[in-house]
Order: C-alpha cells, then sequence, then structure tokens
C-alpha cells in the first residue's frame, strides 16, 4: 500500500485509469493475470466512486477471504480516505452472518431452531470442532472409524468440511455419503466410513439446531434457503447496497456467485475483479468455472495485460514450466533470455540448503540493498522443524523475518506456550499441571538473561506443585551459591513475574482472555521480558486473545456436553491441536515491509503480495504435486463440476494433481520480479531421496535450454 491514499495519472497505467474512470453505472468484469495492477485499480476505484459523491456507507466490497480483503481495509482505515460513511468490507459469510443477527426473529422458527426465542450462538471453527468432538468422542468408543488411522482434530475437520461444501456447492447433507461412495474405486470399507462420517455430520446439525449454534455451513444453508428468498432481506439489501466491488471472484464459492447473479442487476454499479489462471481454493470450495457463468453477466468487461511485476525472463520460464508440467513438452530455445530469471542449486542435506538460503537472503539485503520485504521463502509445506531451523538461522544472521501459516496450530507457538504454561502454573486449581520442560522453555522465553541452563535450575528448584496459590517458589528459598549461578538480575525479574502471577492466581478462571491480556500488557512486553520489542510473538498473542474470547463467548455447553470451566476447557481444546481463529492481525503482520516472507507456497499466493526475488526450497519434494490426504472427503468430487455417476480413478487424481502445480507455479512465478532461486535436496527431512513432478518438469525445461552438444541436468 503505497504512502499516498490516491495515486496520480503517473502512477496509473492507461488500462488501470480507464477502469477507474469508468462511468458509476452498470457492471464491468476486469480480467487479467495476477501483476496486472487489478486490485490497485479497484482500491483506486472504491476512491473515485466515494469521491465522486457515492455514500460510502452504500458501497458493498466482497471478497473471498479476509486475507485477499486486507488492501481495501488498508484503504478505508487510512488516514486520508474522504470522511463519511466507510464502505461494508465483507466476506459472503460476513455478509450472511450480518443478516442472520439482524432477521433472527423472522427466521429462527422457519430455519428449525428449537429456541427460536433465544439469540443465535455463531461458532468459529475452533468452537465448531470443540463441539464436534464432544458428538464424536463417544462414537469412537463404539468403534466407529476403528479401521481409520486420523488425528481426531483432522477427523473432526473433515467431516465438518462435508458439511461446510454441501452449504457452498448447494447439495443436502444427507447426500454426503452417497456423492462419495459413488464416486470410490477402492475397497468397500471405504463406504463404510463416508455413512459413519455422514451420521456425525448429520448428528452435529441436529445439535446445532437444538442449541441456536450455527457454523459455517448452517449460516450459508439458513441464510441461503430463508433469508436471500424472503422479500424483507433482499429489499434492504438492495437498498442499503447500491454499488460493488467483487475481488478475487475465482477463489468463492458457488453459492456466492449465484447470490450475486441474483443480485447484479439492482446494483447501480458493479465492478467484478476475476484472476486468470487462478482458483488456488478449490479444495474450499472455490469454482472459478462458476466464476466465469457470472461475470459473463456484466454488460462491460476489461482485460489488464501489462504485466507490473514480473520480467520477461520469468514470463518465458513460467511459460516454458506450465508447458513442461502439462504436456511435458518444451520449445527447444538454447539462447532464450529465461535463463537470467532462475537459478537452481543442489544441496545433499536439508541444513545445508537452509543455511544457504538464509545467507544469500542476508547478502541480498546487505549487500544488494534489497528490502527484506521484497523476498519470499517458500515451501509446499512448513512442518513443524522448518520454520524453526529456518528462523534461527535467519536470526543469527540478523535478518528479519515473518511466517505465515494459517494451518499451524497456536499450540506450536513459543509464545503462545509461554503464556498456557504460566496460566497453568498460576490456577493450580485446574489440576493441570505444565511438565518441566514446559516451564523451563516457558521462563527462558518470558525472561530476558534467562537462558535454558539458568531456566532449567530455575524449574528443577522452583517449581513445586505442592505450592499455593502458585507452584513457583520464591527465589530467596534458593542457595546463595545457586543465586549466584542463576544471577541476581535474572532472579530479579523472575521475582517479578511470580509476584504478579501470585497477585493475580486463581483470577483467569472465566475471563481467561483478560487475564492473558493484562500479563502481557504489565509484564511480559514490558523491558527486561521476553515479549518486549518482538512483534512476532506480539502477533501470537493477539491471535490466542481473540480465540479465547471467541471461545468464551459461545460457551455455554448444553446439558449433555460435559465441560470443566471456559478456561480450562479452552485450554484443554486448544492443546488437542485445533486451529487458532484467524483475524486482521495474523494477516496485516504477515504484510510487514520489513520482514522476509517464509510461508507455504499456497499461503503465499493467498497474501497476494509481489517480491523481487524468491527462493523455492526443495523443489524436488513431491509436496508440490500431491494433495493432502483427507479420507473421509473429496473436495471435487463435492462439487458442482463433478459428473454425477462417475468414478475417481488413479488417472484423474494425477491429471488433477498436474494442473494444480502448474497453476501454483504460474501464480508464484506472477508474483516475482527480478529472480527465482530453487533449491533442490538430495535427502530430505525424512532422509528420502525424492524426484517430484516440480523436479521432473523443470529438468524438462533444462534440457531444452542446453545447447544440442549436449550437458547434465539438475
Amino acid at each position: 500500500m503505497p504512502g499516498d491514499l490516491i495515486l496520480t495519472a503517473l502512477e496509473l497505467n492507461d488500462e488501470q485509469i480507464t477502469l477507474i474512470q469508468s462511468p458509476i453505472v452498470g457492471s464491468i468484469a476486469l480480467h487479467g493475470e495476477a501483476g496486472t495492477g487489478k486490485t490497485t485499480a479497484g482500491m483506486q476505484r472504491l476512491l473515485h466512486l466515494v469521491q465522486n459523491g457515492v455514500p460510502g456507507e452504500s458501497i458493498l466490497v466482497l471478497a473471498p477471504q479476509r486475507s485477499l480483503a486486507l488492501p481495501y481495509f488498508q484503504v478505508i482505515n487510512h488516514p486520508d480516505f474522504p470522511p463519511g460513511g466507510h464502505p461494508s468490507l465483507l466476506t459472503f459469510n460476513g455478509l450472511a452472518q450480518r443478516m442472520l443477527t439482524l432477521f433472527w426473529p423472522i427466521i429462527a422458527a422457519a430455519g428449525g431452531f428449537k429456541q427460536p426465542n433465544k439469540p443465535p450462538k455463531f461458532l468459529t471453527l475452533e468452537t465448531a470442532q470443540y463441539y464436534m468432538g464432544k458428538i464424536v468422542e463417544p462414537l469412537l468408543e463404539q468403534g466407529y472409524f476403528e479401521n481409520l488411522t486420523i488425528d481426531p482434530h483432522r477427523l473432526y475437520s473433515q467431516i465438518i468440511d462435508n458439511l461446510n461444501k454441501s452449504a457452498v456447492v448447494g447439495f443436502a447433507p444427507q447426500s454426503i455419503a452417497e456423492k462419495l461412495t459413488s464416486a470410490w474405486v477402492g475397497r468397500a470399507n471405504q463406504q463404510i466410513i463416508y455413512q459413519q462420517a455422514q451420521e456425525c455430520a448429520l448428528r452435529f446439525r441436529d445439535f446445532c439446531l437444538s442449541n441456536n449454534m450455527l457454523d459455517f455451513s448452517l449460516q450459508l444453508d439458513i441464510f441461503t434457503a430463508h433469508l436471500w428468498p424472503s422479500v424483507i432481506c433482499r429489499q434492504y439489501l438492495q437498498r442499503v447496497y447500491r454499488h460493488l466491488i467483487y475481488d478475487n471472484v475465482e477463489e468463492d464459492v458457488p453459492i456466492a456467485h449465484d447470490v450475486v447473479r441474483e443480485w447484479l442487476p439492482a446494483f447501480e454499479s458493479a465492478l467484478l475483479i476475476k484472476d486468470d489462471e487462478a482458483g488456488y481454493r478449490s479444495f474450499l470450495g472455490a469454482d472459478p468455472q462458476s466464476a466465469d457463468r457470472l461475470v459473463n453477466l456484466t454488460t462491460g468487461s476489461l482485460r489488464f495485460s501489462h504485466q507490473l511485476v514480473r520480467s520477461d525472463p520469468l514470463a518465458r520460464l513460467k511459460a516454458d514450466l506450465i508447458n513442461s508440467i502439462l504436456t511435458h513438452r518444451v520449445t527447444r530455445d538454447p539462447d532464450s533470455q529465461a535463463q537470467t530469471g532462475y537459478s537452481i542449486h543442489p544441496f545433499r542435506f536439508y541444513p545445508q540448503c537452509l543455511q544457504w538460503v538464509a545467507e544469500e537472503t542476508e547478502q541480498l539485503i546487505n549487500q544488494h540493498s534489497v528490502a527484506p520485504g521484497d523476498i519470499a521463502i517458500l515451501t509446499p509445506f512448513l512442518s513443524d522443524s522448518l520454520p524453526f531451523s529456518m528462523t534461527a538461522i535467519l536470526e543469527s544472521l540478523g535478518v528479519p523475518y515473518t511466517t505465515y501459516r494459517p494451518s499451524r496450530s497456536l499450540k506450536e507457538e513459543p509464545a503462545v506456550k509461554t503464556i498456557l504454561a504460566l496460566a497453568k502454573i498460576a490456577h493450580p486449581l485446574w489440576d493441570t499441571p505444565p511438565s518441566p520442560q514446559d516451564v523451563r522453555a516457558a521462563l527462558a522465553f518470558s525472561i530476558k538473561g534467562c537462558d535454558f541452563v539458568r531456566a532449567d535450575l530455575l524449574a528443577q528448584t522452583l517449581f513445586r506443585r505442592s505450592n499455593i496459590p502458585i507452584w513457583l517458589s520464591p527465589f530467596d528459598q534458593l542457595k546463595i551459591e545457586m543465586q549466584g549461578r542463576i544471577t541476581y538480575l535474572v532472579g530479579e525479574r523472575y521475582t517479578r513475574l511470580r509476584d504478579w502471577l501470585e497477585a493475580n492466581s486463581g483470577l483467569g478462571n472465566t475471563e481467561l482472555d483478560h487475564w492473558i491480556s493484562r500479563l502481557f500488557g504489565e509484564l511480559l512486553s514490558q523491558p527486561g521480558f521476553g515479549f518486549h520489542e518482538d512483534p512476532e510473538a506480539a502477533a501470537r498473542v493477539s491471535q490466542l486473545l481473540e480465540s479465547c474470547r471467541k471461545f468464551r463467548r459461545i460457551y455455554a455447553p448444553p446439558k449433555e456436553v460435559e465441560a470443566s470451566g471456559p478456561a480450562k476447557e479452552f485450554i484443554q481444546v486448544l492443546e488437542s491441536g485445533l486451529l487458532a481463529a484467524q483475524s486482521l492481525t495474523s494477516f496485516s503482520q504477515q504484510s510487514r515491509e520489513n520482514a522476509v516472507f517464509l510461508s507455504p507456497a499456497f499461503s503465499f499466493l493467498m497474501s497476494n503480495r509481489p517480491v523481487a526475488y524468491q527462493f523455492w526450497l526443495d523443489i524436488g519434494s513431491q509436496d508440490w504435486w500431491s494433495r493432502l490426504d483427507q479420507p473421509l472427503t473429496q473436495p471435487y468430487v463435492l462439487s458442482r463440476n463433478w459428473e454425477p455417476g462417475m468414478q475417481w480413478t488413479d488417472q484423474q487424481e494425477y491429471e488433477t494433481n498436474q494442473h494444480n502445480l502448474a497453476r501454483v507455479a504460474a501464480g508464484i512465478l506472477n508474483r516475482c520480479r527480478n529472480h527465482v532461486y530453487m533449491t533442490t535436496i538430495s535427502l530430505n527431512e525424512q532422509g528420502m531421496e525424492e524426484r517430484g513432478q516440480l523436479l521432473l518438469s523443470m529438468q524438462n525445461v533444462l534440457r531444452a535450454k542446453m545447447p544440442l552438444a549436449g550437458g547434465t541436468g539438475v
């Protein structure tokens, strides 16, 4: 986001100016590759509307997910944004939730809720998994899914995903098993698993209806089946919102396209922005084909063709690589300049690769004056060990970094582990003691100057479960010699930490989020403590607070659900591996301009940020190509584009993975300006040799660029 809110004609090209200054009437479809300035034009179009007398509150900005809406969020919250009403910045689910809250008394009974006179309770992904777990756990004891080896939280999430697919595609949840079974070609016992998954989904749906709880799927079902068809609701929406900007249409779900398709004629003006070659969220229900049908209904159409990001060498690499992936052939061109846009660097072991990447990153920053935010380190899958190893090396070289991994549980974050351990220490009545290792790590992370040796001494000598009101003894109980080994400076900071925990012992029993907020603000963020001047830790605490707050607000367990209080229950849910609530705080954190961006390739694509340099880690990994194993669901079968009666074969799996790899590679290259560093590793993190499809495709590209006399590949 530039410093100036309003860009001048010198900063915009003719294509963008044409779009921005289009008449404020009718509907326009904007097409183009990533990197052609479509979102920038959409942001300036928003400003153009407001500056030309359109009331801000009459503008609806839709985006498929909150990270893709961040540029508009920055525009609307810019100090120079025109005064007056603000546009509504929503996802389709956010719009549905607003309408459900507003019209709840009208549709509660018609929607099948058993307590229509009571307010609704909107579930997050976490709380939905929490209640799903309470329903599924007794069934597991009865032998459900006995032939399936899967983590419980992944089991719950895939059952919920089936429900979500039924809502976003538009079919009844009672047909989930039938759709999955009809496409299955393997062993017959898988059909039983599909039936059990459907039964769990339907039990969860009945549970939600009985307790006025709405998960993502039920919110969309009620909105599309009862609210949108309602004359009152539709007239309200059409009266409030007169102008629409809908960005990244191809990443949204077909049910959203259905509603916008019916709504489109009622808007005074509408701008629909579609990214060519995209559709990365297909596994979440995104439907580019449905998006095509929607944008074809607009009264006007523009295409941006001027590439603002990708260089000519990378454009040629993109064409060659996509051709190699999809056809296994590349046009021979030994003189091509594409080779100046990329380089391949082989390594035998992963640590060697990570060290080289970090050192090369440091040289780009310090020797070539590249801004850290202009560098992205991408991997197909961010394991638990990789970010720890990579960030440790970057820290040792003084390289600022930020990571974004939405699928990573909060419990894996060191800052969150520290908060949880301290909370357990201060609440002995929970009877959930942290392990000595967790106490050691918490003390080392929270106290400046306290290394793991000193933290281990403190944990071994002062952590006692018999202490009341907290499980830490005073520092002055140690012998003088031990105090000297630990140092009095660390001892003084330990004492301040212990005194705060003792003074606030037990106060987090009901409102744990308030307790954590005070712990962070009054102590851990202050000089001398580990969270001071650590924006990464602050971002994780912010996520933890939002997650805890949402859980507390929804926590009112029905009589059939065993529970032990909101604070203790939240910690148990978090430590079981449930995901963290996503927030604009986390999305804006990953957009810091002064930090190298370390993330999975998919998350990088959905952040929609161009960079000058990219590092692709281990292009030989099969994770670049294969999709996650999901034994309880199938995103391509549970789709409007799937022909009923067809079976999902190995050939279709292969072709789908090939097209997904081509789509991801094209999207990444469209977001790089200067150079791509690709690395290969002989032995991966598990000590195995891999030769995945991305590596094989790059070998074809290299062979086509070699002189006819011969050469060697990777």
